[in-house]
């Protein structure tokens, strides 16, 4: 028989699980029919099949909490399955767009009937604490998801996109872009909050560092604009030697989305093709990019640590937080993330509710952030997620921070995304560091 406790704890979780199903509906409900299928480029994805990925998720979960679930469809399994290998062989990611079943409205009609077996899961009184572990581990999973929905989105339609709700900017205060000295010394770096986190923020540890200065603001349009006339892509000096291979090879003379129309520099993103913003962090950078811009400027980009503790280290109180800005989840108010329905950067300066103790703006959201750091499990790491994180720990760079397209349930000032160096379709920015 369920407590009181339990109900109520469960009450919550079916909450959760019914608004993180009803956002990713909301991101895709106003798309044309021949949307969903329409893979444009091979690290993006069909719409159909996020729809369907996120969905398949819990039948992986629910596997796992009952020996003798049955999946749905093998053939959905098989097209779903993005990287886990204990549920078979996954398909080939850059042809999930070439596969004409199952069709769109299989999709949904799966997408409703595990939404429905999710629901009575919940409800039921067979959940133990590993059990709803899994399934909060499955909400924040279709977050990610989210977020790459909103990447791939940008890449397919750009300004055709409809979104169901889209606010104004908000006013930029008056500010002076300058850099914070941190003071150095033994930091314990990882998560340290009593709610879910991923098993690659634990556990806490100590670090040591030391002094070193901050940018107050990521670094912006006009700034890295300078870079770029500078002749910041056409020598190799600034560049590793890798990134200057992708240079060459890609050809690459700005971020990604930039264009050069009559002799000007201009943007194509869900807001339109625009003129740059000088104000705006630059996005779409790589960390090949990131990186070279700092060797040109004589900085560096900060390591996850130094990042971690200018976000959340108060050294008058001697205490970390959750948040730049405290233990309060974030509001429109001190950060722009997908419920902010801004898609786009705000410019620098648009959040001073959002600042960090030590005076950094805009260390939650509008850009994630690239670090100089490998991504790997801290000391003493344990997987809590097969073949879910610790299967990438090579040749991956750790980001701070979230976008404009993070929910606001998936972020915190420990969360830990990665990709590869040359990879810039996220919403990726960055902010240098000097050492003192």
């Amino acid at each position: 028989m369920k407590t009181a406790t339990n109900v109520e704890e469960n009450k919550s979780l079916l909450e959760q699980f019914k608004e993180t199903r009803n956002r990713t509906l909301e991101l895709v409900k106003t798309l044309e029919k021949d949307d969903f299928i329409v893979q444009t480029a091979f690290f993006t994805s069909p719409v159909k099949w996020h729809v369907g990925h996120v969905s398949w998720i819990y039948e992986a979960i629910m596997s796992k909490i009952n020996n003798k679930y049955e999946f749905y469809s093998k053939e959905f399994s098989e097209y779903l399955n993005s990287y886990y290998q204990q549920f078979g062989v996954p398909h080939d990611k850059g042809k999930r767009g070439i596969i004409s079943r199952p069709t769109i409205e299989q999709i949904f009609q799966y997408f409703n009937t595990i939404s429905q077996r999710v629901n009575h899961l919940i409800e039921s009184d067979s959940l133990n604490d590993n059990a709803i572990k899994l399934i909060i581990t499955g909400l924040h999973h279709e977050c990610q998801h989210q977020e790459l929905l909103v990447y791939d989105l940008q890449h397919l339609l750009a300004e055709q996109y409809r979104p169901i709700k889209k606010n104004e900017m908000p006013k930029s205060k008056s500010i002076e872009q300058k850099s914070v000295q941190i003071k150095g010394g033994i930091y314990t770096m990882g998560y340290n909050g009593n709610e879910y986190c991923y098993d690659i923020e634990l556990p806490e540890h100590k670090v040591y560092l030391e002094n070193y200065s901050i940018d107050v603001f990521p670094i912006t349009n006009e700034q890295y604009l300078k870079f770029i006339e500078d002749g910041g892509y056409d020598t190799y000096k600034h560049w590793l030697s890798d990134g200057w291979e992708k240079v060459k090879e890609n050809d690459w003379k700005s971020p990604m989305y930039w264009e050069k129309i009559d002799g000007q520099w201009k943007v194509r993103d869900f807001l339109g093709t625009r003129k740059l913003n000088p104000k705006e962090p630059v996005c779409h950078v790589s960390y090949y990019e990131a990186d070279a811009y700092c060797k040109w400027a004589g900085k560096r980009l900060p390591t996850e640590a130094e990042w971690e503790k200018a976000a959340c280290w108060n050294e008058e109180k001697q205490q970390k937080t959750i948040f730049p800005w405290g233990n309060e989840s974030p509001t429109e108010q001190n950060a722009n993330l997908l419920e902010s329905y801004h898609w786009g950067c705000t410019e620098i300066g648009s959040y001073p509710n959002g600042v960090s103790s030590s005076g950094c703006h805009q260390m939650i959201g509008d850009v994630w952030e690239w670090t100089a750091s490998e991504f790997t499990g801290y000391p003493g790491f344990r997987s809590g997620f097969d073949e879910y994180n610790d299967k990438w720990f090579t040749n991956q760079k750790v980001l701070r921070g979230g976008s404009f397209g993070t929910p606001k349930m998936s972020i915190r000032g420990s969360y830990r995304n990665f990709f590869r160096l040359d990879e810039r379709w996220l919403f990726s920015g960055f902010r240098c560091v000097e050492n003192n």
